[in-house]
């Protein structure tokens, strides 16, 4: 594909890593010749939200991104998006035509106080994407009202996955999608069908780079959920997951990713006809599965209960002084085997030391792992 020849240069380098915050994509937006602040939110700490508009066409697209603080993939994607927009390039024909066809309304970060503390919730503690019913927040409120005033086609709720999250083929779940249910019956209305074809081209296009990794979310209802309360108030709307790709803790090559499926969506990339995609084809796509941890060593010998088991270790990410630190814990003893490993190794049968002890147990973060015999190292990070 030659726009994955010219990713580079639309890859903006000032956003990356882990932890984006809103005065890392501002300066990004101003300079950018095919935006304008529509309006501009306020979080519940007073942190201004700005609402970006894009295009000038019929069709109405609404996105939001970093709706959990601490998800950030998609963000940069959506800035790698707008910098592909504004630059002149062999696809100028291809973006007129998103431009003339399409105005996408774009929250960069709908939470940044959780931004700023990486956290998953807002600054009252409060999981924005289940407020939709009840609208607490003035994040839920700014959103509820941007939707009511726009009258979207389209929405694109844009979020990132954990690493636990794989396929039964033993991949990792590297970008997942959901057409979001309308009701607890998990009817697949008319509504549903419109997101569901939308699914199948970013998955096809998709394939062309991770044929293997990609996943569907479960599809249970629950109306506290964005997703499902503008799929319920008639709205087609596509559920973005970034996930885990192999050696990529940054999720740098997801986002790459997340930027080919935007693209495909807006119509620039292979651009399937209507005609052409069968709704049917999203029901093709694999079920995640939590079979995934990101550590798992094998065939530890527990010398006092005399058998061998696996130990599963977790990252835990730690903010600290401005960058996201993993931090191993053991997360499971002998409770994975059917789980994979994004990195697995063996201890051969041997008694290790964790943290210089044998008795290790859950929940404990791992600074070392010796054998216990020899005193050699197992070196995961």
């Amino acid at each position: 594909m030659k726009i994955k020849a010219a990713y580079q240069s639309y890859f903006s380098a000032p956003v990356k890593g882990r932890y984006v915050v809103l005065e890392d994509v501002l300066p990004l937006i101003k300079n950018n010749s095919e935006v304008v602040v529509h309006k501009t939110g306020i979080s519940e700490k007073g942190k201004e939200i700005p609402v970006l508009k894009i295009g000038k066409g019929s069709k109405k697209a609404l996105a939001w991104s970093q709706m959990h603080g601490n998800e950030s993939t998609t963000t940069k994607a959506v800035i790698d998006f707008l910098q592909f927009l504004n630059q002149k390039d062999v696809f100028q024909k291809e973006k007129k035509r998103f431009l003339n066809s399409y105005t996408l309304y774009l929250i960069p970060i709908l939470n940044p106080d959780g931004a700023e503390a990486y956290t998953r919730e807002n600054a009252n503690n409060i999981d924005l994407n289940r407020d939709a019913h009840n609208r607490t927040q003035q994040e839920s409120k700014l959103l509820y009202d941007l939707f009511t005033e726009v009258k979207p086609d389209l929405c694109l709720n844009l979020h990132d996955q954990r690493t636990i999250y794989g396929l039964e083929n033993k991949q990792p779940a590297t970008v997942s999608f959901l057409a979001p249910s309308a009701d607890t019956n998990r009817t697949v209305t008319a509504t549903r069908k419109t997101a569901m074809k939308e699914i199948v081209k970013m998955h096809r296009a998709l394939k062309e780079h991770i044929p293997c990794q990609i996943g569907r979310y479960d599809d249970s209802f629950n109306i506290n959920c964005v997703g499902d309360s503008f799929t319920a108030a008639g709205v087609p709307t596509l559920l973005f997951e970034a996930g885990h790709y192999q050696n990529d803790y940054q999720r740098e090559k997801t986002r790459e990713f997340i930027f080919y499926a935007l693209v495909e969506l807006f119509g620039i990339g292979t651009f399937y006809n209507e005609q052409s995609v069968d709704y049917l084809e999203y029901f093709n796509i694999p079920e995640n599965k939590k079979n995934f941890r990101d550590i798992i060593l094998r065939d530890v010998y527990l010398e006092k209960e005399q058998r061998t088991v696996s130990v599963a270790i977790q990252y835990q990410e730690i903010l600290t002084n401005g960058k996201i630190h993993f931090i191993p814990v053991i997360e499971a003893i002998d409770e994975v085997t059917d789980c994979n490993g994004h990195k697995e190794l063996s201890a051969n049968g041997n008694v290790i030391l964790v943290n210089s002890h044998e008795n290790f147990r859950k929940g404990e973060k791992v600074l070392t792992i010796h054998y216990k015999n020899n005193g050699k190292e197992i070196i995961f990070q």
